[in-house]
């Protein structure tokens, strides 16, 4: 049973830093866009088109939210609805060429506030941050299979 009690106390503090860390970004990087705008569009690029229902269900809002969300993106030109081709009844929502550039903007701006931070390491510390990071790599494929 100790094993439970250590694993529970490391999994609170890797939560708790996480969450500071996400905040942290989300504050200081400059997203021009809404949280969940931003999650949709890594939604897209990550597992390309999705109904608006499942964004919806995915996001944790109702579906009227979503689809006003969507439209909003779509109106910049950052996604695109498309007819199914087998039941045009069905429609995604799709990633445009836009999107992705403004989603590689959003991850480039977070990779250069992480690294301007993680400059003032030492090279041990940055070699034990690089060594953490298959253990997370396991932690996270151990929640999507």
């Amino acid at each position: 049973m100790e094993f439970a009690g250590e694993a529970d106390e490391l999994a609170h503090e890797l939560d708790q830093r996480l969450r500071t860390l996400a905040r942290i970004v989300r504050h200081q990087v400059d997203y021009g866009l809404s949280l969940t705008s931003a999650t949709v569009l890594a939604r897209l690029h990550d597992g390309g088109p999705q109904r608006i229902t499942d964004l919806a269900a995915l996001e944790l809002v109702a579906q009227p939210t979503m689809t006003a969300l969507v439209g909003r993106l779509e109106a910049r030109g950052l996604v695109e609805r498309r007819r199914g081709n087998a039941d045009r009844r069905v429609v995604t929502v799709a990633l445009t060429d836009t999107g992705r550039r403004k989603l590689a903007e959003l991850r480039e701006a977070r990779t250069r506030f992480l690294a301007g931070h993680m400059a003032g390491l030492s090279g041990d510390e940055r070699a034990q941050l690089a060594a953490a990071l298959p253990l997370l790599d396991q932690i996270i494929e151990s929640t999507t299979t």
